[in-house]
């Protein structure tokens, strides 16, 4: 029993979201409930970030931090496609749903690498340590980038630029960035506590899953709430998905380390695009990411269904 729920984490997660919400959804007597469940999941999704990267930075060894030259590949694709879909948004006169569209590919673009995409890594065979150092380099990229990008396609009424990206820059450096200076303070000072926390790095996977079947329960909301819009910028999230995934394995494959490359590209920190997406940009654009959330977990659903199978043919 227990190695069924470790082997369909991710797909029994996602289900466990969506019957949540379907749950409160149908029972009017849970109603009452449910302005405390959405603050408590506002309030919950920083720390659940917070912690998986927490967990993630703490096993990495400065030492083996060496750049890969994908890594760069990687970055230039995720840095350039976000610029210029938000130069399209900047240059093109465009509806709500299309605006909506857009910064949701947009955000799917920018947002960092998944904490949990070095677990996923290890478990199809890849190179968990290259997938961790480009989940530190991805961060980093995002913390500079989203700052920058996202007050020029949604300018908030009142607040200059400069403003608005020094308000999102306290916000979204911070959490992309501390944990990992928290992690080398333990590190080097409080080390009893570096070491439990090494020696239970595996539970940003059960964190993540965690943080997935709460965003399950909001991306169930906004589908079934939402009218035929709503899944027509769900499809950006699936375009975002399927490209980033093919195009980080194929560039992976140039340099033999085709499955971190892929996850590296493609499996993205959705709780936190959800996040950024909903306090920052067009109130739709959040479909995008929610979705996604969606699309990979059923490429990684598949990919360790496939690995097993190998597994258990040889």
């Amino acid at each position: 029993m227990l190695r069924f729920l470790k082997n369909w984490t991710l797909p029994i997660a996602m289900l466990i979201g969506t019957l949540a919400y379907l749950v409160f959804a149908k029972w009017s007597f849970l109603a009452p409930a449910k302005p405390y469940v959405n603050s408590f999941v506002s309030i919950i999704t920083p720390w659940l970030i917070f912690a998986q990267l927490l967990l993630t930075f703490c096993k990495i060894d400065l030492k083996e931090l060496k750049p890969k030259r994908w890594h760069l590949w990687l970055l230039m694709i995720q840095g350039f496609s976000c610029a210029l879909t938000a130069g399209v948004l900047l240059c093109v006169p465009m509806g709500e749903l299309s605006k909506g569209f857009w910064e949701g590919m947009m955000v799917c673009l920018i947002c960092p690498t998944a904490t949990a995409a070095a677990v996923i890594t290890g478990k199809l065979g890849g190179n968990a340590a290259t997938l961790t150092t480009y989940t530190l380099l991805s961060n980093l990229l995002g913390a500079v980038m989203v700052p920058l990008v996202f007050p020029l396609v949604e300018p908030h009424e009142g607040l200059t630029f400069w403003v608005a990206f020094l308000k999102i820059l306290s916000k979204v450096f911070p959490l992309l960035l501390a944990p990992f200076f928290v992690a080398l303070f333990l590190k080097h000072y409080v080390r009893n506590v570096h070491r439990w926390l090494m020696e239970h790095s595996g539970m940003a996977f059960y964190i993540w899953a965690f943080a997935l079947a709460l965003v399950m329960g909001q991306t169930a909301r906004s589908l079934i709430n939402s009218d035929l819009s709503a899944w027509f910028v769900a499809l950006g999230g699936l375009f975002t998905c399927a490209v980033q995934f093919l195009l980080g394995k194929r560039i992976g494959s140039v340099y033999h380390d085709r499955i971190s490359a892929g996850q590296a590209l493609g499996q993205k920190n959705t709780v936190l695009a959800i996040w950024m997406a909903s306090a920052y940009l067009h109130p739709l654009a959040t479909i995008a990411p929610g979705s996604y959330v969606l699309w990979q977990n059923i490429v990684n659903s598949y990919q360790l269904w496939k690995k097993r199978k190998k597994e258990n043919l040889t």
